[in-house]
């Protein structure tokens, strides 16, 4: 993921929640619910019910970024023990976005049909 900002802190929130939220309501759950600064460099990282889908947002300095994510067959291995924000490392954001558990490691894998 190319970023304009390198994030200082990558956090992701356990919680589900409804992806007819943008970068408003996304905003809102850092700003009141985690009690964070929207405005740092930092990304948060949500996960929707069904763990096919996750954003990503950010504030780069100019504005708010949105980054979207949904997985064709598989599920996110999302970790849902714990408390409510998990600090994640560059690494382990990586493995989450290929499809790693960033817990216990399995990777996710896609062949395509031969036509």
């Amino acid at each position: 993921m190319q970023m304009f900002v390198e994030p200082n802190c990558i956090y992701l929130h356990r919680d589900i929640v409804d992806f007819r939220k943008s970068i408003n309501g996304l905003s809102l759950i850092v700003e009141q619910e985690l009690a964070m600064d929207i405005y740092s460099s930092a990304l948060f990282v949500f996960c929707n019910k069904q763990r096919d889908k996750l954003k990503i947002l950010y504030w780069d300095r100019t504005g708010f970024a949105l980054w979207y994510k949904r997985l064709e067959k598989q599920k996110f291995k999302w970790p849902i023990h714990g408390e409510q924000t998990m600090n994640l490392s560059d690494q382990q954001l990586k493995w989450l976005l290929s499809g790693y558990d960033i817990v216990g490691h399995q990777a996710l894998h896609y062949y395509a049909k031969s036509l």
